[in-house]
């Protein structure tokens, strides 16, 4: 039986919590960053969890951390 190989980009955006919730950073903190408010990017700087609906797909793609 080969290897289970974890997907690479899911690597890269998920970090599993101790009690194997989903973190995940928040979209659009990129650039154009001038319109934005500093409460708008404030917000955006801060990892959050990953909803219920998406975790089953994603921890099919870290099969080693989740």
């Amino acid at each position: 039986m080969p290897k289970m190989k974890s997907n690479s980009s899911a690597k890269k955006r998920f970090k599993v919590t101790g009690t194997g919730k989903l973190k995940r950073k928040h979209a659009f903190k990129s650039h154009i960053l001038t319109k934005k408010s500093k409460k708008r990017k404030a917000r955006l700087t801060k990892a959050t969890l990953v909803h219920k609906a998406d975790e089953p797909n994603i921890k099919i793609q870290l099969p080693k951390k989740a």
